[in-house]
């Protein structure tokens, strides 16, 4: 089990370096909205690979 993990790690480090390809590019995007109803904080994190995109809003 350990081995897998070990394998794993060391694959993605492979793949976000780029070695295998263009890196993943990471993003982040923060936001405020004021309005009368009050102050709401909105942010989301992300990657990029050419024209895929999956982004998550927190």
């Amino acid at each position: 089990m350990k081995a897998f993990i070990f394998g794993s790690l060391c694959l993605l480090a492979l793949a976000a370096c780029g070695v295998e390809g263009a890196p993943l590019r990471p993003s982040l995007d923060a936001g405020v909205s004021i309005t009368p109803g009050g102050i709401y904080p909105s942010a989301s994190v992300g990657v990029n690979k050419g024209p895929v995109s999956l982004r998550v809003g927190l």
